[in-house]
């Protein structure tokens, strides 16, 4: 299978060479995302959600995309050791600037910053994804996009601040935020920035020996309104396999 777009080969990671099966076990989504339950039902995958409490802190002199790997296989891992027969599936996305990392803002004073930080610039989003079985970590994704944000008004700012949309969000900010619209442009994953990519996540399922019956572009056309990377890619690249 020819790489997935935003997929280097550092970036797949293979912990475990022990086969593993979703014969027989359940799926399940560990998150309590509504972004990332809608994206992953887009698929047409049967799963149930597992809300997983970890400790997000940044560790001194991680890089970004180890931090969001790490997050992704703890939130994984842990939903794993309590349903150690199911096949499960974390994800976690962060933000960056510069090479500072933008998480989750705790007050609307933080939303405010970021949403200030970012206005104007180009920005990267990276979104790993962990697929694990018990305590046995299989797989691993990450995903990285580049984002251009709008040359949005503080008003804008301070509207969207108040609808408490931006406190559960790495950045501050939801690409498809209904109104604000704050992204302009996009190179990657539209999926990813929102908190999943799917492309990914349909190639751990099925490397783990599940059926996903709705194609990857078909699930984004559905359920993002969009065209979906992987069409984009295979445009450019007759020989590319989604």
């Amino acid at each position: 299978m020819a790489a997935l777009q935003g997929i280097t080969q550092s970036d797949y990671q293979t912990v475990s060479t022990e086969a593993i099966s979703g014969t027989d076990a359940e799926r399940i989504l560990a998150s309590a995302s509504p972004r990332r339950q809608a994206l992953l039902a887009a698929l047409g995958v049967t799963f149930r959600c597992v809300f997983t409490n970890i400790d997000e802190s940044v560790v001194p002199g991680e890089s970004p995309a180890a931090m969001a790997c790490r997050l992704s296989l703890a939130k994984a891992q842990a939903a794993a050791r309590a349903f150690p027969q199911a096949t499960v599936i974390g994800a976690d996305t962060i933000v960056v600037l510069d090479g500072m990392i933008l998480g989750k803002p705790l007050t609307a004073e933080e939303a405010v910053a970021m949403l200030r930080m970012l206005r104007a610039r180009v920005h990267e989003v990276l979104s790993a994804v962990t697929l694990c079985q018990g305590e046995r970590l299989s797989l691993q994704r990450l995903s990285r996009s580049r984002v251009w944000m709008r040359a949005y008004s503080d008003e804008e700012i301070a509207a969207y601040v108040a609808s408490s949309d931006p406190l559960d969000k790495a950045g501050a900010y939801a690409i498809q935020h209904p109104w604000f619209r704050p992204v302009v442009r996009w190179e990657g994953c539209y999926a990813s920035v929102m908190g999943l990519p799917l492309a990914d996540v349909a190639a751990l399922l099925r490397r783990a020996g599940w059926e996903v019956p709705i194609p990857v572009t078909q699930a984004c056309r559905s359920e993002i309104g969009t065209t979906c990377c992987q069409e984009k890619e295979r445009a450019s690249n007759p020989e590319f396999a989604i």
